[in-house]
């Protein structure tokens, strides 16, 4: 009888943890399947506004922001918000991504 409750009582459990991942996975995504785009320009603006090479960084935020879907927050640093934002790099090993 015990066991038959606590079979009972973890199925419950798990069921409930199956709603929240599935209403997590909902909220991420659009309508038609797809992660949801942010507004690259106004991310990359707000990262690159203290830049001393703003066309530049634009440019290169700009190009890292449509591939990866993120910008990391702050004027520098913070790649450990953006996993793919921080993997970018250019032939010669460096960051791609301001």
């Amino acid at each position: 009888m015990a066991i038959s409750k606590a079979l009972i009582a973890s199925l419950l459990i798990s069921l409930l943890v199956l709603q929240l991942v599935q209403a997590d996975l909902e909220n991420s995504q659009t309508k038609d399947g797809y992660a949801k785009k942010i507004d690259c320009g106004s991310a990359c603006q707000a990262r690159c506004r203290l830049s001393r090479r703003p066309r530049l960084c634009h440019r290169a935020c700009g190009t890292c922001c449509s591939r990866c879907q993120c910008v990391p927050p702050g004027t520098y640093g913070n790649y450990d918000k953006c996993e793919c934002y921080a993997s970018l790099t250019t032939h010669g090993g460096r960051r791609k991504c301001p």
